[in-house]
Order: C-alpha cells, then sequence, then structure tokens
C-alpha cells in the first residue's frame, strides 16, 4: 500500500492538480449525471422521447462530451509534467499522501467510486449510442438527407422492419464495414458533397437471402394471384374502369417441378448494367442445370466488349421497392381516388388532379399552396355550383393531393415522379423488359422472350364492369 501511494497516488494528484484536468474531470461529471438522470427518466418513469435530436443528445454527444472530459485528464498530466520538466521543477519527493487524514482518505474512496461508476457509464453509452445509430429514426430523422426514403419507408409493407435488418449483415466485419461507410456519409452531409438524389444501388445491399428470405421463402409455391387494378379517365365523370391479371407467380411445388414468374426465376442468373441503377442490362448469363452458361446479350448494344456494373439476380431485382415505395403520379391519384379522396364525383377531378401533381414546384411548401389555390380556382370558375355546394369535398381534396406530393416529390434533394423506378411490372418503368425485350439473344439464336403470358394472363382490360368480377362475387 506504501508503495501504491508514493508511487502512483502520489504522482496522479500532483499532476492532476491542473486546469486542463479539473476541466475534464468537470466535464465527465457534469454529463454522467446528466446522463444517469435521463436513464432513471427513462427506465422508471417511462418518459423517453422519441425526439430524433433528443437521442443525438442523450447516445452521441453526452457520451463524446463524457469521454473526451476522461481523455483530457491525463492530457492535462502530461502537460503539466512536461512544464515542470522542462522549468526544472520535478520534485524529487512527492507531496505525501496521508491517509490517516479522514479528508483525504474520503476524497480517494470518492475518486475510485467514481472510477467504477465511469466504466459502467462509458460501457451502457456505447451500447445505447450503436443501439440508436442502429434504429429507423436516427437513419431517417437525423440524417436530413435521407427524409425521401424515410417518408417512402413508414408507408412501405416493411415499415416495421429495423433498417439495419435490411442494410448492414450480422458479424463484426459486415458492422464496421457499415460504421466506416456512415462516416464517409456522415463527412459528406458535413461537407455538403453527398449526391442528389442519393443513389439506390443494390450492389450496396445485402443479398436477399440474407434478408428477404429470412422472412419470405422464395421457394413457396404460390400459383395463381388475381390482381385488379382501377383507374379514372380525365372525362368530366372520371369514368371508372378496371383491368384483371392473372398473375402466374408459381414457385417451386412439392414434386419440386419449377413454374411461373418466382419458379423460373430461382435459377442462376448474372447480368452486366450500365451501372448501378440497374436499368440498362446489357447482358445475361444464365447457368444451365448441367452447369453449362448461356449468355444473352442486347443486340442493339453497339458499345464493344460488355462492361459495365456486374450481379447475381436475386428478389431485389424487381422488388426494388419494397421498403421504399415510391408511387407514379398516376397510379398515386388513382388509388386516393378509389379510397375515397379527392372525391370520384367531383368533374374533371382526376385530370386536374394530375395535372396539379405533376406540375412544377420549386419546393414542397410551394406545392402546398399553390395545389389547394389552384384546384379551388378551377372549380370556382368552371364549376360554380359545385365550388359553392362542395367546397368541403374540394378542400380535402387539396388536403389529399399536397400529400401525395408531399409523400413522393422532394425538389430540394431532386426527387421527382419517376426518380426511383418500380421493376415490378412494366407500367411506370421499364422493369420486367430490361430483360424480356425481346433483344437480349444468346450466339446460338436464342432469345430472352417478351411473351406477356408468360407472367400474366389479361382477363379485362380497361372495362368498365368487368363480368368476371361480378360472376366471383365482387363488386
Amino acid at each position: 500500500m506504501a508503495e501504491l501511494k508514493k508511487n502512483w497516488l502520489r504522482p496522479f494528484l500532483f499532476y492532476g492538480n491542473n486546469l486542463i484536468s479539473l476541466i475534464g474531470g468537470a466535464l465527465t461529471t457534469a454529463s454522467a449525471v446528466v446522463l444517469l438522470g435521463f436513464w432513471v427518466v427513462e427506465i422508471f418513469g417511462h418518459a423517453g422521447s422519441t425526439n430524433p435530436y433528443l437521442g443525438l443528445v442523450l447516445d452521441i454527444f453526452l457520451p463524446s462530451l463524457f469521454v473526451l472530459g476522461l481523455l483530457l485528464i491525463p492530457v492535462g498530466m502530461v502537460k503539466r509534467r512536461h512544464e515542470l520538466l522542462l522549468a526544472g521543477q520535478i520534485p524529487s519527493v512527492y507531496p505525501e499522501i496521508r491517509l490517516a487524514d479522514p479528508n483525504f482518505r474520503r476524497g480517494i474512496e470518492i475518486v475510485l467510486v467514481a472510477t467504477v461508476i465511469n466504466f459502467i457509464i462509458v460501457g451502457t453509452a456505447t451500447y445505447r449510442g450503436v443501439s440508436y445509430m442502429d434504429k429507423p429514426n436516427f437513419c431517417g430523422q437525423s440524417c436530413h438527407v435521407m427524409y425521401p426514403q424515410w417518408t417512402a419507408y413508414q408507408v412501405s409493407p416493411h415499415s416495421h422492419v429495423d433498417c439495419v435488418q435490411c442494410h448492414i449483415g450480422e458479424g463484426f466485419n459486415a458492422f464496421v464495414q457499415a460504421k466506416v461507410n456512415g462516416t464517409k456519409q456522415l463527412i459528406e452531409v458535413t461537407v455538403g458533397r453527398y449526391p442528389m438524389p442519393i443513389e439506390p444501388p443494390l450492389s450496396a445491399l445485402r443479398p436477399a437471402r440474407a434478408t428477404c428470405e429470412q422472412c419470405h421463402a422464395p421457394t413457396h409455391f404460390v400459383g395463381e394471384k388475381l390482381l385488379v387494378k382501377t383507374s379514372f379517365a380525365d372525362d368530366a365523370a372520371n369514368s371508372v374502369t378496371k383491368t384483371i391479371l392473372a398473375l402466374h407467380l408459381g414457385g417451386v411445388d412439392s414434386l419440386s417441378n419449377r413454374s411461373g414468374i418466382h419458379g423460373h426465376h430461382l435459377a442462376n442468373y448474372d447480368y452486366v448494367a450500365t451501372d448501378s441503377s440497374d436499368q440498362t442490362i446489357l447482358s445475361v448469363t444464365a447457368t444451365n442445370p448441367d452447369g453449362s452458361t448461356t449468355e444473352y446479350v442486347d443486340s442493339t448494344y453497339t458499345g464493344g466488349p460488355i462492361k459495365g456494373v456486374h450481379r447475381k439476380m436475386d428478389c431485389m431485382d424487381c422488388h426494388n421497392m419494397a421498403s421504399h415505395a415510391f408511387q407514379d403520379p398516376a397510379e398515386a391519384i388513382n388509388r386516393a381516388m378509389q379510397e375515397g379522396s379527392p372525391s370520384p364525383t367531383l368533374p374533371f377531378m382526376h385530370k386536374q388532379g394530375l395535372d396539379l401533381l405533376k406540375a412544377s414546384y420549386s419546393s414542397q411548401d410551394e406545392a402546398a399552396r399553390k395545389i389547394p389555390a389552384a384546384l379551388a380556382d378551377f372549380y370556382r370558375t368552371q364549376f360554380p355550383d359545385v365550388f359553392s355546394s362542395r367546397r368541403a369535398d374540394i378542400d380535402q381534396a387539396a388536403k389529399t393531393l399536397v400529400a401525395l406530393y408531399k409523400r413522393n416529390v422532394f425538389p430540394d434533394m431532386k426527387v421527382t415522379w419517376g426518380t426511383y423506378p418500380d421493376n415490378i411490372g412494366h407500367t411506370t418503368a421499364p422493369g420486367c423488359f430490361r430483360c424480356h425485350d425481346g433483344n437480349h439473344t444468346s450466339k446460338d439464336g436464342k432469345t430472352i422472350s417478351n411473351d406477356c403470358a408468360l407472367c400474366h394472363n389479361l382477363i379485362a382490360v380497361d372495362d368498365p364492369n368487368p363480368k368476371q368480377l361480378s360472376e366471383i362475387g365482387f363488386q
């Protein structure tokens, strides 16, 4: 004990008596008290806040301040020793530590207890900090450039799935890679050098077998699925028509036979696209059952040797909008009118609504001002009776249009209609036709088919009253 006091405690207390170390101790103590207070309130008082910026303070800023304070203590000690060494004032014998002195002994006890508490706080704060950075609130709200993705995520079928379950793999290497990439993105945001719009390269995502297939069984035999799409026309009555398709989803049946969309695409396919958006596919290589390969090259490509972004096809090549679903303007207003707002009984509602959605606005705030004003002005001048008798319906329609615009268009991030194409189907983007265009041909003359019947049968097309629906009991 005597050696401990002489060789460690005396120098520690002697050199620790400097401004930098004292400031470090004050920062550590203050941040520790604040953190402990909030943790107690959150755990026992159930008063936790979902505000993302409060999370930044409690789980990132204060723990960082706590660690900074701990680092300042030895920095100040080293600096003071260096200054005394240069001045030739290093004492041959450090001031004596008298444990018999009750005040001094109490001080040592406080330091030891505080050290243990500090270790606990650092460990807890580190865990909470990492956990907070893995939450959707941090990913979507703390980083303002991700607001379009956050908005789309909240209305997607996967809004209950944490971002990290798809974007970060398991294990230490995946964790480090994600944090290094996150640090790079943080620097880009800080210096204002981030891409606009944010690029969604599939190559940056984990393979579907590690994400989608943890919940969805790709080999499950689905069979046929009936799809009914409702559309409204641009006439005064907003005439309603329906298109009915029988989708051949297929899968793998009990005899291991593959069929339909899912079954066929479970085979091994590799492709080369011109860039990471994967919208223009130059070649497709299929691995045959005997292990041989067949390459299908776009016959319209004249750029020489096939070069580009290589990728092995999986679920995300078609279901690329599964968690960040941006709509097409026609799709958006058709679905909204089918749900009752904007009201389909307002004359020319579909035409006017679609025109207002597709108009150019400098910001979401400008859209929120101009859309209601323009819609009200249209009914005031063209249909004054409707305007006076159904003002509430018109105002509600305007609110819905503004909501649709704010959900899909973000001028400050250069995100507009069609910025993020949906590869399911081929009505709003090339989708299936990226490969099934009739142009991808092998050396022996085989071509990737573009026969529509491979994926679906058209039962009714733009029919105002399909008898098939009434026959099966649908209204």
